[in-house]
């Protein structure tokens, strides 16, 4: 379980997360949502530990994460794998070497800085493209993919760190509606057939209800909602959103697909 206990980050004078207090279960996919500058992006980076908390603590299976330094905060980011809104792929590598980058905390020292990839890094990495249906994509350079095809390689790239926890910071915020669906259906599948942990910031509210279990809604770095995502109601909403409510707010988002299951991964036991 993740248990974030009393989470605060000041910049100066501001406070851009404000004694935030949650528990996620293992195997939830939960949304967290707000508008722009609400803090979603902040939390999720001191969660990774990319930003320092200001105060609060966060726990993994009640390992204290705010006090691990070194190879133990690697250690950590290869546990608890981030997807950014930039896709952050390295746009001149082949498809699959910006996946292989995910086994770096896998392989031995030498090996990950002279990038000796093994057979089985490659066929791990190689299956996860595959089972997103772009491993005829393997051989390209990752600057020639659109913007679904790149954040479904960051999502493959996410998978083979072997995670216990995806944390999702804004995935689909410069996609069309058939990418949208293309990557929230990939983190749904990885959250469904692995029991990985997802949290993930979204800003539109039809998107949230229909993909996740719990939506945690966040106002001026404040919890102001927790709940299932059927109880998210108008006034809910415009207490998140304030005027722009009437632009993010669907009355009933459209079902979406079933998502095919994925099959079986060749990560180790």
């Amino acid at each position: 379980m993740l248990i974030i206990e009393g989470l605060t980050r000041r910049y100066g004078e501001r406070i851009a997360v404000d004694d935030v207090c949650l528990e996620v279960p293992k195997g939830s996919f939960v949304g967290v949502i707000g508008r722009s500058g609400a803090g979603k992006s902040t939390l999720l980076r001191m969660v990774n530990r990319l930003v320092d908390p200001s105060a609060g603590r966060i726990l993994w299976e009640g390992k204290d994460v705010t006090t691990l330094r070194g190879r133990a905060l690697r250690d950590w980011r290869a546990r608890c794998a981030m997807v950014f809104q930039g896709f952050n792929l390295s746009g001149r590598l082949d498809v699959l070497t910006n996946v292989l980058v995910g086994r770096l905390n896998q392989a031995p020292a030498h090996r990950s800085l002279l990038r000796l990839w093994s057979a089985e890094d490659r066929a791990i990495a190689l299956t996860a493209l595959e089972h997103f249906d772009i491993g005829e994509l393997a051989a390209q350079r990752a600057d020639h993919l659109s913007g679904g095809q790149q954040q479904r390689v960051a999502i493959a790239r996410a998978l083979v760190q072997e995670p216990e926890i995806i944390l999702a910071d804004e995935p689909i915020a410069s996609l069309d509606p058939r990418n949208t669906r293309l990557v929230m259906d990939a983190l749904a599948r990885i959250n469904r057939d692995y029991g990985i942990t997802v949290l993930c910031n979204l800003h539109a509210l039809d998107i949230a209800r229909a993909y996740c279990h719990r939506l945690v809604g966040l106002s001026a770095g404040r919890i102001v909602f927790d709940g299932p995502p059927d109880a998210l109601d108008d006034d809910a909403s415009r207490a998140l959103y304030g005027l722009e409510a009437a632009e993010v707010v669907d009355a009933a988002p459209a079902p979406r697909a079933p998502v095919a299951p994925l099959s079986p991964f060749l990560l180790p036991a």
